[in-house]
Order: structure tokens, then sequence, then C-alpha cells
């Protein structure tokens, strides 16, 4: 069995989890999005923003060794963690990035601080940022935060609907790059040495994603400019 199967062209790896994807607006969300990437103003920033747990105790994973000899990873001692938090900018690809002590809302606060010191309102008039559901995306010191900085803008993927984001694949170069059967003792050097590879690795462009072309996607689109929506509406989604 074992040697029949690869001439069926089967392979022998890992199953991926894969997001329940039920969201019943889905469509006009992702509608909204591709509008806003095919019409993107010259005045305006957009950042796809993501979280990265960072561990002192090393994933053990596959890396190169000699023939015959298997490699060992002493486990540093009591695990601690960090939490890094990046965004990416669509047209660019550049990357800006803070790292916090703990994954609350302070977290995302200090990454739109440096957004808005990073991008200052003479360059851009608009600063949207994209993230996920996350309970701390959503909690009241953020919005406080972001009456007081209306420039800024913070809106939230569909739940639900597992995408390719360039910001997934930038943050997943740190455990590839640093974090990976590191044997570091002290948590400091491996967040250190976590943060150069979002910028040397870069930059980390955008692209839209096949699932932005699918009928129901495209059928959502041409309603969306069907119904007529007023030059203000029009001037918001394409910020």
């Amino acid at each position: 069995m074992r040697r029949g199967l690869p001439a069926l062209g089967w392979v022998w790896k890992r199953a991926t989890r894969a997001a329940k994807d039920d969201e019943p607006r889905r469509g006009e969300q992702w509608a909204r999005r591709r509008f806003g990437f095919e019409h993107r103003q010259p005045t305006a920033a957009r950042f796809l923003a993501d979280e990265l747990d960072i561990h002192r105790l090393p994933t053990v994973g596959y890396h190169w060794m000699p023939k015959g000899e298997q490699g060992e990873v002493p486990p540093p001692g009591t695990n601690e963690q960090r939490y890094l938090a990046g965004a990416v900018e669509m047209r660019t690809g550049r990357i800006v990035q803070r790292g916090w002590w703990r994954k609350t809302h302070g977290l995302l606060l200090d990454l739109l601080q440096a957004l808005a010191h990073a991008d200052p309102a003479a360059r851009f008039t608009h600063l949207q940022v994209v993230g996920d559901n996350y309970t701390m995306h959503k909690a009241e010191a953020v919005e406080q935060w972001r009456a007081a900085h209306p420039r800024v803008e913070l809106r939230f993927l569909p739940p639900s609907c597992p995408t390719a984001r360039p910001i997934e694949r930038a943050l997943g170069a740190v455990p590839d790059k640093c974090t990976r059967t590191h044997q570091r003792n002290r948590l400091w050097s491996v967040v250190k040495d976590g943060e150069p590879p979002l910028g040397v690795n870069g930059p980390w462009h955008s692209e839209l994603s096949e699932i932005y072309s699918t009928p129901d996607v495209t059928a959502a689109l041409q309603a969306l400019l069907l119904a007529e929506p007023a030059p203000e509406e029009l001037s918001q989604l394409a910020a």
C-alpha cells in the first residue's frame, strides 16, 4: 500500500487547519476590500495588522545537521512569553512593528501610535488598519484612542473567513529564521533577534489573493457599483 500510493500521486504530509467559512456577508465585505485595493487614493495608506507570540522555550523543527547525528536543543528553563505586533503597508510592503510584554489592548495602541508617528498627516490624511476580530482590538481604550485620532481608522476582517495575508507571511518568518530550535537563555535576546527579519526579508508587497476574484465577490462588487453609492461613500471605500 505504501509503495502504491506515491504512484497514484499521493504524498505523506500533515493536514492543515481551516477556518469555518460561513460568514453570511462574506461576499459583500470582500467586495469592499477589493474596491478599496483597486481604487487606492494617494493620500491614504492601508495596513494589514496581526500579532505574534514569542516564547522563551524553543519550537523544535527541521534544520540541517550531519547525517547520522541528531541535534539537541536544551530547554532554557521556565517558559515566558512576549508579543510582537506588526502592520504591513499594502502599497510599499514596509512593516512597522512594536513589542509588548502582554497581549492586551496596549499592544495594539502602541502599534497604532507608531503608525501615526511614522506617517504624519502631511504625508497621509487617512490611515486604515485592517485586523482580525480579536477581543482586544475592540477594547474600550482602543475606541477612546480612535475617537481622539480620527485620521486612523480600524477595520476588521470578516469572521470565520480564512485568507492569505502578507503580514502572516512576514510574521511567519520570525519563527522560521530566529526562534525555531534557538538556544538562547534570555527572553529579551529572543525578542531582539526576532525583529530584524521583518525588515531584512521585506518588502512584503501585498496582492489580492484568488478569493477576491471568486464569482460571489465579483457579483457583490458589481451590485455595489450598480447601487450608485454617494461620492463620499466611494471615497471612504477607496481610503
